[in-house]
């Protein structure tokens, strides 16, 4: 279960940035997902739910937003959304296409201090 590994990330990161910034505790952390990072969203949670015990993130809520496969179609000149990862092909004219340009995706977006409506910002940025 590599979510364990990550969620531990993902604590380990917060940490050091809330500490830099002056220490509090933690309200919400917002992580976006892409739907090809293979990551499990519940199995994420439940790990998130263990490790943050007994630091500043004790009872922060998990928010996820996952970003949908997108890709580049040279035939339509255009990005467009898959409505799955089973075909890489455009939704619009069916041509095939391996230029992923969003999907992968395994980012810290914010992370929320309570008592106080301002995120971390240095905290942003890629997990792994």
């Amino acid at each position: 279960m590599h979510e364990l590994s990550i969620a531990s990330r993902v604590v380990e990161l917060v940490v050091e940035q809330v500490c830099s910034a002056g220490g509090g505790r933690v309200a919400a952390v917002t992580l976006k997902i892409g739907a090809l990072s293979c990551v499990h969203e519940d199995a994420l949670r439940f790990s998130f739910n263990l490790v943050r015990e007994e630091t500043p993130l004790a009872n922060a809520e998990l928010r996820v937003v996952t970003v949908p496969v997108v890709i580049w179609c040279a035939a339509c000149g255009r990005e467009v959304t898959l409505p799955g990862i089973q075909k890489f092909a455009c939704p619009e004219c069916g041509t095939p296409s391996g230029d992923i340009r969003a999907g992968r995706e395994l980012d810290l977006e914010s992370v929320e201090l309570a008592g106080d409506a301002a995120a971390v910002e240095a905290a942003k940025g890629r997990i792994i």
